[in-house]
């Protein structure tokens, strides 16, 4: 069976430099029937274990580590079993979260994730976080990017950690040189594709 791509959406609050907001997340779960990979574990991990059904999930990967993308990933971990996989340079983000658990694994610019037959890149895409990446699927179209590109631009930048240039820079060099026709799949709001945020790039300062 090839692997599919399910969107599971929940609602909570994202907490940062004291400040707090309403959010409904994008919870992406990629693979089959046997086995899955889910992209952020936001707000509740039952629901997230609901959706996974009988399928082992083989890792829980987070695109960056800012609350509301990662606030249920260990209790994910406790139901499935799953190891937490996170970039290294958003270890400080992380602790903000859960000072007192590690990530159980570490993603590197390159990696490749496989999940029933599909293999998924990890690219680092800093600046909306240090460490936020992106996972591109070639074989599935689809690249998912988390807070780092949406419909409508990049991610956030005036919070601690972060930084515009870095995330324009991020974007152009490592998302823009996808085909056009990749979908993107965000960490919040509607997807879209590479050509058309390409496109409406020349309007960003």
């Amino acid at each position: 069976m090839a692997a599919t791509v399910r969107n599971v959406v929940t609602s909570g609050v994202f907490e940062l430099d004291g400040g707090s907001w309403d959010v409904d997340n994008n919870v992406w779960i990629v693979g089959d029937a046997n086995e899955v990979l889910v992209i952020d574990a936001a707000h509740d991990a039952a629901a997230i274990a609901g959706a996974v059904g009988d399928a082992r999930v083989r890792a829980i990967v987070c695109t960056h580590a800012h609350n509301d993308h990662v606030n249920a990933a260990p209790e994910l971990a406790r139901l499935t079993g799953a190891p937490v996989l996170l970039h290294p340079d958003d270890r400080v983000v992380w602790d903000l979260t859960h000072p007192d658990r590690a990530p159980d694994g570490a993603l590197a610019d390159g990696q490749v994730l496989e999940i029933a037959g599909t293999a998924l890149t990890v690219r680092h895409t800093p600046g909306h976080a240090p460490g936020a990446v992106c996972l591109h699927a070639p074989s599935l179209g689809t690249v998912f990017t988390g807070d780092t590109l949406f419909h409508g631009g990049p991610g956030a930048t005036g919070r601690s950690y972060s930084d515009y240039p870095t995330i324009v820079r991020s974007i152009r060099e490592r998302l823009f040189t996808l085909p056009e026709e990749t979908t993107v799949h965000t960490g919040h709001g509607e997807s879209t594709t590479i050509g058309a945020e390409k496109a409406a790039s020349s309007d960003w300062p």
